[in-house]
């Protein structure tokens, strides 16, 4: 499977600078190097060599808050990733971007199958079981706040509220594979998509289901 994905990847840069969310990737003489895609023109950033140093990256947004969503738009500035090889440079996206690249690989070879999300709440157990109870207007609204790309997250959506009802709560590029999520395009993008709600997703629901209707 790792060298299925490092395969694809080495594929995916051969035609030259690619971006994935806020990651610009560039051919150097050495490799490949790794920004963030607001540092495009920067100097001085910190290097490194080691494909490792992305967990940390990834770890902590710029005011040092913890990120729990790897695909938020928070990822912060000022570094540099100076990788050898295509393998490296999976590595590193692996801990930026978890199962971003396999996802997509999947995605392209058309065995990827987005998951409706009332299906999703469907299988939830115990304390979240009562997400089951999420009404059409309360997970439109609740996708419109949790998934946008502007503050929310950076993937695509590929899945829908059920099979008849689509999200009409976000724009339509929000559903776009060919479309770039971030705040800036610089290359050409690899998009991370979404096939099926995340846990963040269902613990929100669990917290509008749960919350009491205000009095009219």
């Amino acid at each position: 499977m790792m060298r299925d994905l490092t395969e694809a990847l080495h594929g995916w840069l051969e035609d030259g600078s690619r971006q994935i969310g806020e990651v610009l990737i560039r051919c150097i003489p050495a490799g490949h190097e790794l920004r963030h895609i607001a540092d495009r023109d920067s100097t001085g950033l910190v290097t490194s060599s080691r494909a490792e140093e992305a967990q940390k990256i990834a770890l902590l947004a710029e005011d040092g808050s913890y990120r729990p969503l790897k695909t938020a738009p928070t990822l912060r500035r000022g570094w540099s990733l100076e990788l050898s090889t295509v393998a490296e440079v999976r590595r590193a996206l692996d801990l930026l971007y978890p199962a971003m690249v396999g996802i997509f690989r999947d995605f392209q070879a058309g065995t990827l199958h987005p998951v409706m999300l009332r299906e999703t709440l469907g299988r939830q157990s115990g304390m979240y079981a009562v997400t089951r109870k999420l009404s059409d207007p309360q997970a439109q609204a609740l996708i419109g706040s949790v998934c946008r790309s502007d503050g929310g997250c950076l993937k695509t959506i590929l899945w829908k509220i059920d099979p008849a009802l689509g999200i009409t709560s976000l724009p339509t590029e929000k559903f776009d594979p060919a479309a770039c999520q971030a705040s800036l395009r610089i290359a050409e993008p690899l998009p991370m998509l979404c096939h099926e709600a995340c846990n963040i997703l269902v613990a929100r629901a669990r917290e509008v289901v749960k919350s009491p209707t205000p009095k009219e």
